[in-house]
């Protein structure tokens, strides 16, 4: 049977280590930066150094267990189970010096995502969860909000694609979404806007076009503190839609937002 508390702890171990690495090489790290999916899209070689460290870290710990990393650390495996890394989820943010970015890494089987942690160097907060045993925030129980009477008071969250083409669709819902809900934010971190749902601070977030590597983390988080967390498109689709939501509220938005 896996032991899916120990694998939390290594989670939160090496979130805590490349996050730490990542604020140490900040300064270098944002003159070598690249570009990926758009020219808006970019890459520092923090991202780089932080996904190496964490895959020895794996090498060492866990060699017979699969990988997928955003920044190509992908490995096959032979024990069942696989991590998910995003060693800075919202570089963009990163890059500018601006809060908001996350080690995000999680691990899981045939069954789901069974371990994760996420960790905001610079506010010091260290999201974790695993399955069956809730969600914690440096250690303090998570409960997702319950309380939101209704959606034209409720906080979302979003994010937007790094296709211009994209963003024009999701400008589009913006506009017939805005004047239904208390506020919308984006943050520029998926697995930190999870996170967010899970402490209460959100009633709400949804994005189109996920990774693996940038939901795994939240989604574990965000379902163990409460929140209802599913696609309300098909996982297939071109560019299918999450949805993390306070469960009162999740039909409601879902049928706004498909």
């Amino acid at each position: 049977m896996t032991n899916w508390t120990a694998l939390r702890e290594l989670a939160v171990s090496m979130a805590a280590e490349a996050g730490t690495l990542a604020i140490a090489e900040r300064k270098s790290a944002v003159s070598h930066v690249s570009t990926k999916s758009s020219q808006v899209d970019i890459v520092t070689a923090a991202d780089t150094a932080a996904e190496e460290q964490i895959r020895s870290s794996l090498d060492r710990a866990r060699p017979l267990d699969a990988i997928v990393g955003e920044e190509g650390s992908d490995r096959a495996g032979t024990s069942g189970l696989t991590w998910y890394l995003d060693p800075i989820d919202g570089t963009t943010n990163f890059f500018y010096d601006l809060p908001g970015w996350v080690v995000s890494i999680a691990v899981g089987d045939d069954q789901g995502i069974g371990a994760a942690a996420v960790f905001d160097p610079v506010a010091d907060e260290m999201y974790a969860a695993h399955r069956g045993g809730g969600a914690s925030l440096n250690s303090d129980p998570l409960h997702a909000r319950s309380s939101t009477p209704c959606l034209a008071q409720a906080l979302i969250g979003t994010g937007f694609s790094y296709l211009a083409e994209q963003r024009e669709q999701q400008a589009r819902l913006m506009v017939e979404l805005l004047p239904q809900v208390r506020d919308i934010r984006r943050l520029g971190s998926a697995a930190k806007d999870l996170c967010l749902v899970a402490r209460g601070a959100y009633d709400a977030y949804f994005e189109a076009g996920l990774n693996q590597w940038d939901l795994a983390a939240g989604f574990l988080i965000a379902v163990e503190a409460g929140a209802r967390v599913e696609f309300v498109t098909a996982p297939d689709a071109d560019r299918p839609v999450l949805l993390a939501s306070a469960p009162h509220l999740f039909d409601e938005l879902a049928a706004i937002i498909t």
